[in-house]
């Protein structure tokens, strides 16, 4: 059992029992093929992330993403570094997809979100990669950066729940995802993991190079909360079904962090489970531009505290600031 996390295993609201994946009920109602023939079509007339390429990546056709029919795996293995209530014992069964529909300037891994670097793989392959790490004793299929080949991601799923797949699917996104995508998803996904980057629509544009990410963001982690609700455990400690949001502390925004606690309390719940991430450093794209000097240095020690402060304030109380 974890040693340690946000919410006690004595607070009802916050436990499930008789724990099962969500793809189980579609599965029994015969739905996972026609939900994999809807996703598909999204892929004819692309608008699978709010970039609206309208391109045919059935045809391989490609775009902003540079991802055409199938997704690119970069790499996949048992995950230590992630949330406690997802790491457990044995580790996230991770899944990073490469590259991305966003352009942030200061990304820690530009090597795979910027590059092309790793293998495509069919919906066959991907159901090879995720039975693998169950079968390595994972405690959950977590998809990293599948905002821009959501299709593909039920795709994949919906290969490997009949041939056994029995763990809780993690989404683990930008939060820069569209609408329909994430309806692809309702039953599907059991843990929703966006991470909430920035407030102000002028940061998001000199920072991720997408002015409308704000609002996109704001629309998603709707959806997704609507579809899942808050986090809860099992009795273990594991999350189970939820929204686990993550936000990435940067230097000088403690007023973008503190609007965004604000309107997670209000909009979602007081009782939403925050991950204030601490590890920001300088990457990519930040030294060699002079433009991007505010954000130039690592988050000082009380604009940490600040963070979690103004999380605090805004009635958020489910904080994990350990990271």
């Amino acid at each position: 059992m974890l040693a340690e996390f946000a919410a006690p295993v004595s607070d009802s609201r916050f436990i499930i029992e008789n724990f099962e994946p969500a793809y189980l009920q579609l599965q029994r109602k015969d739905l996972l093929q026609q939900r994999v023939k809807t996703a598909l079509h999204e892929l004819e007339d692309c608008c699978a992330c709010p970039r609206n390429c309208h391109v045919n990546r059935l045809r391989n056709e490609r775009k902003v993403c540079h991802t055409g029919r199938h997704a690119v795996v970069s790499s996949a293995f048992a995950h230590f570094g992630e949330e406690d209530c997802l790491r457990g014992w044995r580790g996230s069964g991770t899944i990073f997809f490469g590259l991305c529909n966003l352009r942030c300037v200061f990304c820690q891994n530009w090597d795979i979100s910027q590059q092309r670097d790793g293998q495509e793989c069919n919906a066959g392959e991907i159901a090879d990669l995720m039975l693998a790490l169950q079968t390595q004793g994972c405690h959950n299929i977590n998809f990293v950066t599948p905002e821009h080949v959501a299709p593909q991601v039920v795709e994949a799923v919906a290969a490997a729940v009949p041939r056994g797949l029995r763990l809780p699917i993690v989404y683990n996104t930008s939060a820069y995802d569209a609408l329909p995508s994430l309806r692809l998803m309702d039953g599907i996904v059991d843990i929703y993991m966006p991470d909430f980057k920035f407030w102000r629509k002028e940061t998001a544009r000199q920072l991720g190079k997408a002015k409308d990410y704000p609002e996109r963001a704001r629309s998603a982690i709707e959806e997704m909360y609507r579809q899942v609700g808050v986090l809860r455990m099992g009795k273990d400690g594991l999350a189970r079904r939820g929204v686990l949001v993550r936000h990435l502390v940067m230097p000088g925004m403690i007023d973008e962090t503190r609007a965004i606690c604000e309107w997670l309390a209000k909009n979602l719940s007081a009782d939403t489970y925050l991950n204030l991430m601490n590890q920001y450093r300088p990457q990519f794209q930040v030294a060699e531009f002079a433009k991007y000097a505010a954000i130039n240095r690592r988050p000082k020690r009380q604009e940490i505290a600040q963070s979690v402060q103004a999380a605090r304030e805004s009635g958020l109380w489910r904080l994990d600031a350990r990271r």
